[in-house]
């Protein structure tokens, strides 16, 4: 196998281990390399320290953590391998020039400091696109459930489907364009778990009586980022998660408060018996556009 070969499996690995110990003796070990071949190797193949990288994950990691949970900011520093929540916070404010406890409480999430994974296989960027939606009046149902940072993959992927599944079942015919909204917060009950709030929901002049809408939404006004998503239904939240890993900090974004707009694109005919294996679906994150 090539260098890019070898460093791209063990980006991978890195990338599932991170809360994991990462020693250079452990890593090299991993690798089937020393550790000084292994380092020169990853430093020639990445462009960076093997070290250095590791740790800018970590933090990253943390980062997500302080915004999605309540959990203590030592519980975090100990997950990323941090042997106290002073070395942790000096690691903090040196990627990201603010405190964890000033992170956390932010109203607005500056992509400024997140270290997005190297991806050595030909990976495309999605396309972003910038629009401003005027307020829009929707109809529509929302749910509610919790989960752990590592479960949202799955999680969201079973809740959407059932979360629609629900809100369709009564009617015969689909309508042209759905409105998936989500948000998430730390959750209430338990300090290691987020809450995440779903509203299925259709434009209120293609509402039909069958649908189980039960409140009226109301799309906020403003700049929002557009990602566009073709292809397997099961693959969508996996995209998501590139666009909030990889695109954001890659662009520089400020996510402002507001939900995440799911906007789908149906056949607009005879409700089917099972949902769609493929699917066209427009993504958007509200933004605090920066001054030209």
């Amino acid at each position: 196998m090539d260098q890019a070969g070898i460093i791209r499996d063990l980006l991978v690995w890195l990338e599932s281990h991170l809360d994991q110990p990462l020693s250079l003796d452990n890593v090299a070990a991993k690798s089937g390399y020393s550790k000084w071949h292994l380092q020169r190797m990853f430093k020639d193949v990445t462009g960076h320290a093997i070290g250095a990288y590791i740790r800018g994950r970590r933090l990253s990691k943390a980062a997500v953590a302080l915004r999605l949970t309540s959990r203590p900011i030592l519980d975090i520093a100990l997950q990323y391998r941090f042997d106290s929540q002073q070395t942790f916070t000096r690691a903090f404010k040196k990627q990201f020039s603010q405190t964890p406890a000033w992170y956390r409480r932010s109203s607005d999430w500056k992509a400024f400091g997140l270290r997005p994974p190297i991806r050595l296989d030909n990976y495309v960027m999605p396309e972003p696109t910038w629009v401003n939606l005027p307020e829009t009046q929707l109809v529509g149902s929302t749910q509610c459930y919790s989960c752990t940072l590592e479960q949202i993959s799955s999680f969201r992927d079973e809740m959407r489907l059932q979360f629609w599944r629900q809100f369709l079942t009564e009617t015969d015919t689909v309508p042209p364009i759905l409105y998936g909204l989500n948000q998430a917060r730390p959750s209430s009950d338990k300090d290691d778990e987020q809450e995440i709030l779903y509203t299925t929901a259709v434009l209120s002049d293609q509402m039909s009586s069958k649908l189980q809408a039960t409140q009226t939404v109301i799309l906020e006004a403003g700049d929002y980022v557009q990602f566009t998503y073709k292809g397997l239904r099961c693959g969508l939240q996996e995209f998501v998660l590139q666009i909030y890993g990889t695109c954001m900090p890659t662009l520089g974004l400020t996510r402002r408060k507001g939900q995440d707009i799911e906007r789908f694109y149906t056949h607009g005919g005879k409700r089917r018996p099972e949902p769609p294996t493929d699917i066209h679906c427009e993504y958007l994150i509200p933004i605090r556009r920066q001054p030209e």
